[in-house]
């Protein structure tokens, strides 16, 4: 079969003809139609994930065939029976083992749903991970009530614009921030309120003059903008940290935290539960996920460089 194959860090993808992945202990062989990249592809290109092995087949995010049905692939294995948080064997599809991102992939039967009838394969490709994330992020530990103004940083990017989505569906009012104002335009166009680039000095201002205050914020960049958010949180909001693509958060002062009820909650992923949630969620409300583009899989490195420049709204899928 043909794969993208990462032999090293720092080095290209390289389509090459491989083995069959081996089944049993429960695995099947899904053929998969389209995956989609994540930004946790791009860091094992570049060496900057733990638990690193070569080589390997990257994707997380799978939609195929299996058995006469077209079917998504649960990128999870061995969250555990605690809810609160992934257990310590936990992984995810793409490493240690072979992902998505070839003709065929060997996974465990229980890691398959019914790909939801309104999507395509590419749009429902582009769903389970950053749909996943982002269910958790907003349900669980956002716990949004009716009325209340959700804040998502970075949009764009695929998390973040699944929680705007399932913001919107859920009745709130959104606000983005991006460093383009494209993306504003965008995330506009899609249903949110207003935004602010936060390249501009006084974007949080900005945020301030048009919402009043946030009762969530979702945030996936901590960085020196994050004590900003604090700033803007209305009385016991919850912000909720699920990346930090922006490193880490320089002149945190608790003060905002502690006056006004403040909770920051971290959050990754999401359990096996909260998967199926989420596809029940996009089902009922017929959300249909944002692709940025969609590349062959022998332009599979021009994706992962696209990825790189971070200028995409919505997320890159590769048809296989």
């Amino acid at each position: 079969m043909l794969a993208a194959v990462l032999k090293d860090k720092h080095q290209p993808l390289e389509i090459l003809e491989i083995p069959l992945p081996e089944t049993g202990a429960g695995k099947v062989l899904v053929n998969i139609k389209a995956a989609a990249l994540n930004r946790r592809d791009y860091w094992i290109t570049k060496g900057l994930y733990p638990g690193l092995k070569f080589p390997i087949v990257p994707g997380s995010d799978g939609c195929g065939r299996f058995d006469g049905k077209t079917v998504l692939i649960n990128p999870n294995q061995h969250w555990g029976a605690d809810e609160r948080v992934q257990s310590k064997t936990y992984k995810i599809l793409g490493l240690p083992d072979n992902g998505a991102l070839a003709e065929w992939v060997a996974v465990p039967a229980d890691r398959l749903v019914e790909k939801p009838q309104h999507l395509t394969n590419v749009q429902a490709a582009a769903l389970p991970l950053a749909g996943m994330t982002a269910f958790r992020a907003l349900f669980t530990k956002g716990q949004p009530k009716p009325g209340e103004k959700i804040l998502v940083t970075g949009a764009g990017g695929g998390v973040a614009l699944f929680v705007c989505q399932f913001a919107l569906a859920n009745g709130n009012e959104v606000f983005v921030t991006s460093g383009s104002d494209d993306k504003i335009e965008k995330a506009v166009a899609l249903g949110a309120r207003g935004g602010a680039n936060y390249k501009k000095e006084n974007w949080a201002e900005e945020l301030q003059n048009q919402a009043g205050g946030f009762d969530i914020i979702v945030d996936g960049a901590g960085g020196e903008g994050f004590s900003k958010l604090l700033n803007l949180c209305n009385p016991a909001a919850r912000v909720v940290i699920y990346g930090g693509t922006q490193g880490k958060v320089p002149n945190f002062l608790p003060q905002p935290l502690f006056w006004k009820q403040v909770s920051i909650l971290g959050t990754t992923m999401a359990s096996d539960r909260e998967f199926l949630e989420m596809i029940k969620f996009v089902e009922k409300h017929k959300i249909v996920p944002v692709v940025d583009e969609v590349f062959a899989l022998k332009d599979v490195q021009k994706a992962v460089e696209k990825m790189a420049h971070s200028d995409q709204f919505g997320k890159i899928v590769i048809e296989i």
